[in-house]
């Protein structure tokens, strides 16, 4: 007789777990053994119905409230984290089997604490749609502990940001993200569990201020109101510094870090290693913001030990720090590799998924209906090469694709420019052959800028061109997707961009990586002005640290939204059906890159 979960309780997280050990998990084989111990032992204390082919069911009671409550805590705690989650509620664990572990885990006797590390309101269309607010309500029934605001936090603007922090039912708190100089937030919280004193240290990528409309921290008079200590890093390590040490002096027990600063060598000097290196008194750091999921043990400022741990996006991964009872630390991640997520894959019933069916209803209509549809896949990453970690290479940030293409396409051809431009960043997700679906599209473009025309001059373009490839070979979301001009880089050229404080570029000293530009088929002339369209993030707002559009004359303010521009473009010029002009994921050749 096959037999179905349609109540799953904590028999779906002894799947899960075994699932993971199946599959391939970061966690220790033993780390992973002992989980299944644990909810084996607890297995009979839930109800759980089975349903066979012919609708039969058998049912096993579920403890009341007075058994739970005497549940034996071992003196073990799990501190549970995720981090760039980016509005993926129900991929990889979702936020309904990350409460099945949770529950799990505290029914067999630990005490859990649950944190974020930002980046969790946009991503996705509920994201885009609700303006992030959608969120917040999933992760109150989750329970979570505290958070911390990442760049994408702010990509509504910063009244949307304190409406939801304002909804949320934790904390959020950030040592570096001011206010005129005064915190915003508190710097640390301190929680308490199994007779531990475990203090939370927040920290937000001061990248945020040329990864979100710059705008969104002025006042109306265009000045600098907010700030996450930007600059040579300096203010950084001492607020961090400054936030472990108060903590430590309210009797701490341990210090974690929750930071949304990555990995990515062109941040310096705001990646987690500078952090580690110019500070003491951490213990673990808790990391975002670059989607990795590197675990890696280095030396502080004094030579000792800290473990810096990262969990990827879309919860593929889910944190964990184990501390047992008599001290010892274990931090790791917990991996799901599987294309289906573990609430579809087991049919995941709790109040954390009630939640996810009420906040997406009505939104599937609309999302599911059918706008065009598409000969060839578009995409962003390489068809083909992964990176050190078996991931995509999300190419779109270094070098041109066929979607990038299209993109940059649909905002020079429906506004009438002379060029296109796209930053890689705001491109997010691929698309199938097949029909193109409203979904599709807001996953392309979630943030739903709107789109302006500017006119510039060649010196401008070429100006813009050397900012956009500075990183190479290193990704970076300002990298620019184009159409109406083409260009070379030599990557062999070290770059000579130069920038301030806040990440905007200041000038460009020594030979240029960027030659043979071309607006149409005629070579790019530096003195004559050319109209440009492209989101006002990257054309007005000087996003992704651009200023080589300041000044600009605008043409046209309010163009329309990029991802509704973009099925126009589809529908209204390619007849409804993107072809075979778009067929080579590795674009048209507008962008011929030599290394």
């Amino acid at each position: 007789m096959n037999k179905r979960f349609s109540r799953p309780g904590v028999i779906a997280a002894l799947i899960v777990a075994a699932a993971m050990m199946l599959t391939g998990c970061n966690a220790s084989v033993d780390q992973i053994a002992q989980s299944l111990e644990i909810m084996a032992e607890n297995a009979e204390k839930y109800r759980v119905t089975t349903q066979d082919n012919g609708g039969g069911t058998e049912t096993a009671q579920e403890p009341g409230a007075d058994e739970k409550a005497e549940i034996e805590k071992n003196g073990d705690i799990y501190i549970l984290f995720t981090s760039d989650v980016h509005c993926g509620i129900d991929q990889g664990f979702g936020y309904a089997g990350l409460k099945q572990i949770r529950d799990t885990l505290e029914n067999a006797g630990y005490e859990t604490i649950l944190v974020d590390d930002g980046d969790a309101v946009q991503g996705e269309p509920i994201g885009t749609v609700t303006k992030g607010e959608a969120i917040i309500p999933i992760m109150n029934a989750l329970g979570y502990d505290v958070a911390i605001p990442g760049n994408h936090e702010f990509d509504y603007g910063m009244d949307e940001f304190f409406k939801y922090t304002e909804m949320a039912d934790f904390p959020y708190i950030s040592c570096n993200f001011n206010k005129e100089g005064k915190l915003v937030f508190k710097p640390y919280i301190i929680k308490e569990a199994a007779g531990k004193k475990i203090a939370f240290v927040g920290i937000t990528t001061p990248e945020t201020m040329t990864d979100v409309s710059p705008k969104t921290f002025m006042d109306d008079n265009g000045n600098y109101i907010y700030g996450f200590l930007e600059g040579s890093g300096t203010e950084l390590y001492e607020a961090v510094q400054s936030a472990v040490d108060d903590a430590r002096a309210e009797s701490a027990d341990l210090v974690y870090v929750m930071a949304h600063m990555g990995n990515y060598l062109y941040m310096k000097p705001y990646d987690y290693m500078d952090i580690i290196a110019n500070t003491t008194g951490i213990d673990v750091f808790l990391d975002g913001h670059s989607h990795d999921t590197e675990q890696v043990v280095m030396l502080n400022k004094a030579g000792e030990e800290v473990t810096r741990s990262a969990c990827g996006t879309k919860l593929n991964c889910i944190g964990y720090s184990h501390i047992e009872a008599d001290g010892d630390i274990e931090t790791g991640i917990w991996t799901w590799d599987n294309e289906e997520s573990i609430p579809y894959l087991f049919d995941i019933e709790n109040d954390v998924a009630s939640v996810i069916k009420d906040a997406q209803a009505g939104l599937d209509e609309k999302l599911s209906e059918v706008v065009a549809k598409t000969d060839v896949d578009l995409t962003i990453n390489d068809p083909e090469l992964k990176d050190s970690e078996g991931l995509p290479l999300r190419i779109v940030r270094f070098e041109e694709t066929n979607l990038g293409d299209l993109c940059a396409d649909a905002a020079r051809v429906r506004t009438g420019a002379d060029i296109g431009f796209v930053n890689g960043g705001g491109i997010r997700a691929d698309i199938e052959k097949g029909d193109i679906t409203y979904s599709d599209i807001i996953n392309v473009h979630p943030f739903g800028n709107n789109t302006v025309v500017i006119e510039v001059s060649g010196q401008q373009i070429a100006d813009a061109l050397e900012w956009s490839c500075r990183a190479l070979p290193e990704e970076e979301g300002g990298f620019l997707q184009v159409s109406g001009i083409s260009f070379t880089i030599d990557a062999n050229v070290d770059s000579g961009c130069e920038q301030d404080e806040n990440g905007l570029m200041t000038g460009i000293k020594g030979k240029r990586r960027v030659s043979d530009i071309k607006v149409g088929d005629e070579p790019i002339d530096p003195g004559k002005t050319y109209t440009v369209a492209g989101n006002s993030f990257l054309l007005l707002n000087n996003g992704n640290g651009y200023s080589a559009f300041d000044g600009a004359k605008i043409i046209a303010e309010n163009a329309g939204l990029d991802n509704q521009l973009l099925i126009d473009y589809i529908v209204e010029t390619l007849g409804g059906t993107v072809g075979e002009d778009y067929a080579d994921p590795y674009g048209q050749g507008r962008i011929v890159i030599n290394d």
